[in-house]
């Protein structure tokens, strides 16, 4: 086939994902995340990626089909394909979002700019590792199943089971971060309990002077 014709399938499921998967999250991001707030949000997030990617890591070759008494079996395809929408829901309603978030309000004023960056550059780099990572992982086992131009894998299933993991560390990891919610950003960097300190600190000068 030529690139067309091999790109177009693809393109349809993806395209099909994001209507019905990635563009809602985003949108009940946006009408909730001030109502439960940004922790519980992650969490959920988190919480739902990891049980929804078990449920497509550990019965894999369900998912992909098998060998039957009868010939070959076809997994189920379209059961498959709802639980990894469910995933990119989650992923886009919570994760995918939040994380953009905190860092424009959970840093200090004066260090904001440079620890949002760091921040965007983190999610970036760990992007195109995990693209590229992933793209090369799940190659086949045999070599001979390999797409052209690429080394043998450990096939998908055990990717899938570490992407649960992370997704495991990042629920964990969400008990770290505090709730921005209904805060200004200067509570969140505690600016004004500083200013309270120093000025007690300049009334006791002039207490001592006196």
């Amino acid at each position: 086939m030529n690139a067309i014709e091999e790109v177009y399938p693809v393109a349809r499921a993806q395209s099909f994902i994001a209507v019905c998967a990635t563009v809602p999250g985003y949108w009940f991001t946006v009408a909730q995340i001030d109502r439960i707030g940004r922790f519980a949000i992650q969490l959920m997030g988190f919480f739902f990626m990891t049980v929804f990617m078990f449920a497509l890591a550990i019965p894999y070759y369900h998912w992909r089909g098998h060998k039957c008494s009868s010939g070959y079996c076809v997994g189920d395809h379209v059961a498959f394909v709802v639980m990894y929408s469910f995933t990119f829901f989650f992923a886009n309603f919570e994760p995918n979002s939040t994380t953009f978030i905190f860092p424009a309000e959970i840093f200090p004023t004066r260090l904001r700019s440079i620890c949002h960056g760091i921040s965007a550059a983190a999610g970036k780099a760990g992007a195109i590792v995990g693209a590229f990572g992933f793209l090369y992982a799940t190659q086949s086992i045999n070599a001979s199943e390999t797409d052209q131009g690429y080394p043998k894998g450990i096939g998908i299933k055990k990717p899938l089971l570490l992407l649960d993991i992370i997704n495991a560390l990042g629920f964990l990891c969400t008990f770290f971060v505090p709730e921005a919610k209904g805060k200004s950003l200067e509570e969140m960097s505690r600016e004004n309990e500083e200013e309270q300190d120093a000025n007690v600190v300049e009334l006791s000068y002039v207490f001592v002077l006196l």
